[in-house]
C-alpha cells in the first residue's frame, strides 16, 4: 500500500514531494484533501490521517489494524486521532470507496477471491456463494469505482452452486473465463522452462530444450494433443526421476522386480540417436508420500512464519476457524460452532473432550477494545449459566484490563476459583494452525498434489494424523487434544535452551533424498542451507554423514569431488 500511495497522482504530479509531505501530517492531509476535493471522500480527515500514519513505523501496526476493521483500544484510536473503528458494512464500503476515488488515475485495485471451496456452507452439498456475489453486486452497483473483482472457482463447484445464486447477481459478472487445456507446443515450452536451469549447468549443452525427453515421447504421452498443465508437470517429474535412476549403475542400487507395469521413456543424448530405457512405474509408496508431505508442510510453514509476525494479524473468526479444522483432522467429536451468541458468536466453538463426556467451550479473542472484551465475557458467562459447556477455555494473549473495568470483573468471575482456564497462546501454535489451514484450502481447491496425485481433504487429514505434525502445537497440547512424550534428551534440552534441535534439519535432508530418490550431494547441501539460513555447510555434511552411518542413505562416487558425488536412499 505504501508503494501504491507514493505513486498517486497527488505526489507524482505535484510540487509537493512524498518525502516532504511524509514529514508533516497536517500538510499531508491538507494536500490530499485539496487534490481529491471533487471526489467527495468519506470522513477525509480521519481516512487521510490513517494513510499518513502508515508511514510512521510506530503507528503503522495499529493503522493496519484500523483499516482491517479490528476493534482497537481507546488508546490506539486516540493515537490515530480517529473517533471510531470500521465496525459496520456501510463504514467498510465507504473506506473502500475512498481508495477507489483517490486511485482513478492509477491501475484498478484488484480484489481476488480464491480457494473458495472452504467458505461457509449452507448445507453439506452447497456453499454460501450468494453472500460473495452480493459483495460483487454491491461493488458493481454502488459508488465504489476503479475496482476489478476476480472470483476464481473450480468448474465443478460452480456447476453445483450456480443455480443457488440469484440471476440479478449473475448478470453482474462482466466476463467469464474458462481455463482451457494446453496443446503439445505449450507443454514443450512448460517443460523447457523448468529444465532450463539444469541445462545451463550441463557440459556439453543439450541440443534439445526438453532433454532428456523427446518429441516422440511427448506426442505418445498425450495422444489427444492436449492436457492440463498439472498433468504435464506431474508426468515430467515422474519420468525425470526414472531417468536419473537409469543413469546409476545397476550395481549401485537395488534390483527392481518387473511388476508388469514397465514403461518406456524416450531419451535423447546429445550427439547420439534416441534410445529407449525401460523403467518401472513409480509406486508412490507410503514412505515417499509421507516424506513429500513433510517437505510441503515445512515449505508452507516457512511462508506462514514470514507472513504472520504476531497473533493479532489474524482475526478471531480466522483463529477459531483454523482451530476447528485442526480438531476435525484429529477426529475430535461433537464440534459445534458459535458457543456464545450475539455479534461475537464467530469467536467461539465447543466440542466433546476426547475420552470424556464433558463438553469443552472455546472462546478466542485478541480484540484490544475493552468494550468488546466486556461483551465477549458477558456472552461467555451466559453460555456457562445456560450449561452450553462444562468447562470454558479463553484463548487470549492480549491483556484482560484492570480491576476498574467491567470486562475484567466478569473475567475474574469466570476464571477465578473455577475449572475454567485462560490459555495464553504462543505464536508458534498459530503458525502450526495457519499452516494446516493453508493446506486445507489447497486440498479443497484441488491444488494439493503429493506423489503426482491430487490429495482430497480426507487424505490430508489422514496424512497430518500419521505425521503427528499437529503435535507441535502447544495450544492443542494445553487443550489436552494431543500429547507429547518427553524423552530424556528433550528434557535435557528443556534445561539448556542453547542446545540446537537438529531434528528438523535432519528430517529435511532425509525427506528430500526420499522424494528425489537420487540427487547430487552438493545440491542437497545447497537446498538445506537455503531452507535453514542459520545452518552451515559443515553442519549439513556432518548430518549427511550421520544418515549414512545409520544406513538410511548412501553416497556413491565417493572417490570423486563433492560436486560429482551422488546420494540416494539406502533401500
Amino acid at each position: 500500500m505504501l508503494l501504491w500511495l507514493k505513486n498517486l497522482s497527488a505526489f507524482t504530479k505535484s510540487n509537493n514531494s512524498w518525502l516532504f509531505l511524509q514529514s508533516d501530517r497536517r500538510k499531508f492531509i491538507q494536500h490530499l484533501k485539496r487534490t481529491y476535493k471533487a471526489a467527495g471522500l468519506f470522513n477525509p480527515e480521519f481516512f487521510l490521517g490513517v494513510l499518513h500514519d502508515l508511514t510512521n513505523p510506530e503507528l503503522y501496526p495499529i493503522a493496519c489494524e484500523w483499516l482491517r476493521g479490528d476493534d482497537l483500544s481507546e488508546e490506539s484510536m486516540e493515537a490515530l486521532k480517529v473517533r471510531s473503528c470500521i465496525d459496520s458494512e456501510d463504514a467498510a464500503k465507504n473506506i473502500l470507496a475512498n481508495f477507489g476515488r483517490i486511485s482513478t488515475q492509477t491501475q484498478p485495485i484488484v480484489l481476488c477471491f480464491d480457494n473458495l471451496d472452504n467458505i461457509p456452507r449452507l448445507s453439506p452439498d452447497y456453499q454460501d456463494f450468494q453472500s460473495l456475489f452480493n459483495i460483487n453486486t454491491t461493488i458493481h452497483n454502488s459508488y465504489l469505482k476503479n475496482f476489478l473483482v476476480i472470483i476464481s472457482i473450480i468448474t465443478d463447484t460452480w456447476r453445483r452452486n450456480s443455480a443457488n445464486i440469484k440471476q440479478a447477481d449473475k448478470v453482474r459478472i462482466d466476463k467469464a473465463i474458462k481455463l482451457k487445456k494446453i496443446n503439445l507446443e505449450q507443454v514443450e515450452s512448460l517443460w523447457a522452462y523448468h529444465l532450463k536451469p539444469l541445462h545451463q549447468q550441463a557440459n556439453p549443452q543439450p541440443t534439445s530444450a526438453i532433454y532428456p525427453f523427446t518429441g516422440q515421447f511427448l506426442a505418445e504421452s498425450f495422444l489427444s494433443g492436449k492436457t492440463l498443465p498439472r498433468n504435464a508437470l506431474t508426468l515430467a517429474k515422474n519420468e525425470y526421476q526414472k531417468y536419473k535412476l537409469s543413469l546409476i549403475d545397476s550395481s549401485e542400487r537395488p534390483p527392481e522386480e518387473d511388476s508388469g507395469e514397465n514403461v518406456k521413456l524416450g531419451i535423447q543424448i546429445p550427439g547420439q540417436p534416441p534410445i529407449v530405457i525401460t523403467t518401472t512405474k513409480p509406486t508412490n509408496d507410503p514412505q515417499t508420500i509421507a516424506a513429500e508431505f513433510e517437505l510441503i508442510w515445512q515449505k508452507e510453514s516457512k511462508k506462514i512464519q514470514e507472513k504472520i509476525s504476531k497473533i493479532t494479524l489474524l482475526s478471531a473468526p480466522d483463529l477459531i476457524g483454523n482451530l476447528k479444522e485442526a480438531l476435525e483432522a484429529l477426529q475430535v467429536q461433537g464440534i459445534k460452532q458459535k458457543l456464545i451468541s450475539g455479534k461475537y458468536a464467530g469467536y467461539s466453538l465447543s466440542y466433546l473432550q476426547p475420552g470424556k463426556r464433558e463438553r469443552v467451550g472455546i472462546v478466542w479473542t485478541e480484540d484490544s477494545n475493552m468494550t468488546s472484551f466486556f461483551n465477549i465475557m458477558n456472552a461467555s458467562l451466559k453460555a456457562i449459566q445456560q450449561q452450553f459447556c462444562d468447562i470454558l477455555y479463553l484463548i487470549r494473549i492480549s491483556n484482560v484490563g484492570n480491576g476498574k473495568l467491567k470486562g475484567y470483573q466478569l473475567y475474574q468471575q469466570i476464571f477465578t476459583g473455577t475449572e475454567n482456564i485462560h490459555i495464553k497462546p504462543k505464536l508458534s501454535s498459530v503458525h502450526v494452525l495457519a499452516t494446516y489451514h493453508s493446506l486445507v484450502n489447497a486440498a479443497l481447491a484441488h491444488e494439493l498434489v503429493i506423489g503426482g496425485k491430487v490429495i482430497k481433504l480426507q487424505e490430508l487429514q489422514k496424512l497430518v494424523r500419521e505425521s503427528q505434525l499437529l503435535g507441535q502445537c502447544s495450544l492443542l497440547q494445553n487443550l489436552g487434544i494431543v500429547t507429547t512424550v518427553s524423552t530424556e534428551e528433550e528434557k535435557e534440552e528443556g534445561r539448556n535452551k542453547t542446545i540446537r534441535d537438529w531434528r528438523p534439519v535432519n528430517n529435511f535432508l532425509f525427506n528430500l533424498v526420499t522424494t528425489e530418490k537420487c540427487m547430487a550431494v552438493y545440491t542437497l547441501i545447497s537446498n538445506c542451507t537455503t531452507e535453514f539460513s542459520d545452518v552451515s555447510e559443515s553442519d549439513v555434511k556432518l548430518l549427511i554423514q550421520s544418515l549414512c552411518e545409520e544406513k538410511k542413505v548412501k553416497i556413491i562416487n565417493t572417490e570423486k569431488k563433492l560436486q560429482d558425488q551422488l546420494i540416494l536412499l539406502n533401500v
